[in-house]
Parts: structure tokens; C-alpha cells; sequence
């Protein structure tokens, strides 16, 4: 079974930069508090670590 981590939306894209938002729809996320499991690669921990102020690890499972 793969690792996934949990992410969690905490921040509002309006009035962010649009590289961010880009980032965010990467993710999956779209309105706020909304949560998505994904796998745990370096390319999703890096577009994390690219918006900590918009998202949120809640869970790392595996």
C-alpha cells in the first residue's frame, strides 16, 4: 500500500498570486476546508511546502 497524506485547505485563494492558485487546483483543492488524500511523492510534498499558509497537513497514513 502506498503512503498518502492527508491535505487540508485553510486558506482562500482570492488575492493570492495566480502560481498559487495554479498550485491549489493542482492539489485538488478548490473551497475552503475541503480535504483530499493523495499520495505521499516529492512532487505533492512540494507543491505543500510551496503554499503552507494556504493548506494544511491533517494525516499521514501508510
Amino acid at each position: 500500500m502506498a503512503k498518502t497524506i492527508v491535505v487540508r485547505q485553510i486558506g482562500s485563494p482570492i488575492r493570492r498570486p495566480k502560481v498559487q492558485r495554479e498550485t491549489l487546483k493542482g492539489l485538488g483543492l478548490n473551497k475552503m476546508h475541503r480535504t483530499r488524500e493523495l499520495e505521499d511523492t516529492p512532487s505533492v510534498r512540494g507543491m505543500v511546502n510551496a503554499i503552507p499558509h494556504l493548506v494544511e497537513i491533517v494525516e499521514e497514513r501508510g
